[in-house]
């Protein structure tokens, strides 16, 4: 997960420098994983006349907006979080009267657009002040804040500022940038102790500068840190606050899960060009990761479909090799028929299971790669609706959506039913690093089938079984604790592997973390989920889930696809309304995917960034053994743990 903030002076007329950004500053406060984000910036108008001045932020597609307000002259005006319906006429005459200035919408690869504008009268300033929060997600073994700047001219106050807790214990933390001179890279301060990380980038004008009285700006890039929590010693991590938990589980130096593998590679005629190649490319990658204890097949498919080989081979490095020259040679041609090649896939992990030819503890795991809409089967649903009987939910299916015109939200949907998960893959000089970056997230499965069972002290708990544990990621669930009962908190782990290590609890420090942290966490997550629930299930949860989701995005001012934000801006010379709604986008009135069959059970995994702050002054299979793990106490007194 990532935070990206892009602040951004556009200059497109040379009477619009007299807008004058004075102060840009970037604040991100984690505690716990959970980011509290405070993007705050302020412009004169140097002009003898008014001006209409646009905000913009790009946040985190999972992150939610808690806080928007704008100070005119003395005067704040903030936003207030609504139900969609509520604020419906609100929206529907700005958008009839054209002036929809505050709108959130997909932006770019990772990305959602929060915009607004407000006339500025001759020689005055706005403040602007945008508050979002997420929950960082794990991957490859660390956290990341993303923050993208780009200032095209220097700013008087300019600053970035990070200030991380994790009562856990901070292992090692990272800071740099990709617009670092030599000149700027001492000006990147970092204070870690044991448990608390401060990393802040205070340029002045003159250190912002290209050169020695140059307008132009060296703050053009990305500001990247990296950090990850001690677990060394610690099989998880239960943080109690104000009558909530949140249960980190990410046990360290688990042997990973084999895997069999069947790689599923559309070669249709779509696929000409520089996508097939960088298949191929990303395909030798991928391969060479495999370990030797893993089994792997290769199927291609456009109208027809052919094999590698008809069954699944051993990954040695002699099978590997012979592989990598089969991949290379892929040539493209044909339609899309996606309906057979994930059904034969699923036949040939059945087989093979059925005939004892790969480990009994190993994981079965279908990865497609497809860049088109089926055009045999050609319903969307009716294909969800195969691959889900055929599987079964004893496989997992991830899907990697290539280029724009995918049908990704088919993808997302059918992988979701399937213990899996999908990404797009956007096209560009870098796909292929996008299509090895996201198979080194899943490709290392460390437990299956994980089952966090908790005592009967707790109530309203996130998502507690997931289908998979891969190797650094991080398993996270929240909760309340009935009256704030911490002693009598004990918690089992039943998991489809095996290691032993000792369990630790942890109480955060009060007068560090940022109020009722856990309980918006708790909050967040239970959004995230019932969202995601709604998406895979379908109509048959729809009011029950989304009754919950709204009820808790009004109470903890959280805008999601249920809720907006209204504003009431200052009116314009016309004495207009001048309100405006900013929706959330969301898949929620955009289904896709079969009513019948549901997947089973209330499976709700939260599933990821690059922001902004533009200023632009206009005019106007059979399951092996079972093993969990049980402690006594989250008072710290337990005896360590054991795997039965």
């Amino acid at each position: 997960s990532s935070f990206e903030f892009w602040p951004t002076v556009t200059l497109h007329f040379p009477f619009i420098q007299k807008v004058e950004v004075q102060s840009i500053r970037i604040t991100c406060t984690v505690s716990s994983r959970f980011a509290h984000t405070v993007m705050s910036s302020k412009a004169l108008n140097k002009e003898n006349s008014s001006q209409e001045i646009f905000f913009e932020v790009e946040l985190p597609k999972m992150a939610f907006i808690t806080n928007f307000s704008m100070e005119i002259d003395g005067q704040v005006y903030v936003g207030e979080v609504k139900e969609k319906e509520s604020a419906k006429e609100q929206y529907e005459k700005a958008v009839s009267s054209g002036k929809t200035a505050g709108l959130v919408k997909a932006s770019g690869r990772k990305m959602e657009m929060f915009s607004v504008s407000v006339n500025i009268a001759a020689q005055s300033s706005v403040s602007f002040i945008l508050i979002y929060e997420e929950l960082l997600q794990r991957t490859l073994g660390s956290y990341e804040i993303l923050i993208r700047v780009k200032v095209e001219q220097p700013v008087q106050e300019f600053q970035i500022e990070a200030d991380i807790y994790e009562p856990q214990g901070i292992a090692f933390v990272e800071a740099s940038a990709t617009f670092l001179t030599n000149e700027l890279i001492p000006l990147i301060e970092k204070t870690v102790t044991d448990t608390k990380a401060h990393i802040s980038f205070s340029p002045t004008v003159e250190q912002q500068q290209k050169c020695p009285g140059c307008k132009g700006s060296l703050i053009n890039g990305d500001f990247i840190i990296k950090y990850d929590v001690k677990r060394a010693t610690s099989l998880g991590e239960v943080q109690a606050v104000n009558g909530y938990f949140v249960h980190f589980f990410s046990p360290p130096d688990l042997a990973r899960v084999p895997k069999n593998v069947v790689y599923v590679i559309d070669t249709s005629g779509s696929m000409h060009g520089a996508k097939i190649e960088q298949t191929r490319e990303s395909m030798v990658a991928i391969l060479q990761d495999l370990h030797e204890e893993d089994h792997f097949g290769i199927l291609l498919f456009e109208r027809k479909i052919s094999y590698w080989k008809d069954y699944l081979t051993k990954a040695t490095k002699r099978n590997v090799s012979d592989a990598i020259d089969y991949v290379k040679k892929i040539q493209d041609s044909g339609s899309t028929n996606i309906n057979s090649a994930i059904l034969d896939a699923v036949s040939l992990l059945k087989k093979e299971r059925k005939e004892k030819k790969v480990p009994e503890r190993s994981m079965d795991m279908i990865f497609l790669l497809t860049d088109g809409m089926p055009n045999r089967v050609t319903s969307p649903q009716l294909i969800q609706q195969n691959v889900f009987s055929a599987i079964g939910g004893i496989m997992s299916l991830f899907c990697l959506g290539f280029g724009n015109d995918v049908d990704y939200s088919f993808l997302d949907v059918m992988c979701r039913q399937n213990k899996g998960v999908a990404r797009r893959i956007f096209e560009g000089s870098d796909a292929a690093i996008q299509l090895k970056g996201f198979y080194e997230e899943v490709s290392s499965p460390l437990l299956l089938e994980v089952d966090l069972r908790y005592s009967e002290n707790t109530d309203f708990l996130t998502k507690t079984h997931y289908s998979q544990l891969f190797n650094g990621s991080e398993i996270v669930v929240a909760g309340q604790l009935k009256e704030n009962d911490v002693e009598n908190f004990s918690v089992e782990v039943f998991a489809h592997g095996a290691s032993v290590a000792d369990w630790q609890t942890v109480y955060p420090e009060k007068g560090y973390i940022f109020g009722d942290f856990i309980e918006r966490m708790w909050a967040y997550l239970t959004i995230q989920q019932q969202l995601e629930n709604r998406l895979v299930h379908g109509e048959i949860f729809l009011g029950n889930i989304e009754a919950k989701a709204l009820n808790l995005s009004l109470k903890y001012n959280f805008v999601t696809p249920l809720t907006s934000l209204v504003v009431t801006k200052p009116e314009n010379e016309n004495g207009a309304d001048r309100s405006f709604i900013a929706d959330k986008p969301g898949a929620l009135h955009l289904r896709s995917g079969p009513s019948e069959p549901q997947a089973p059970g209330p499976d709700k995994r939260p599933p990821r960034s690059e922001p902004v702050c533009t200023w632009t002054p206009i005019p106007r299979h059979k399951e092996p053994p079972t093993h969990r793990y049980l402690r006594e106490s989250a008072t710290g007194r337990g005896s360590g743990g054991r795997w039965r």
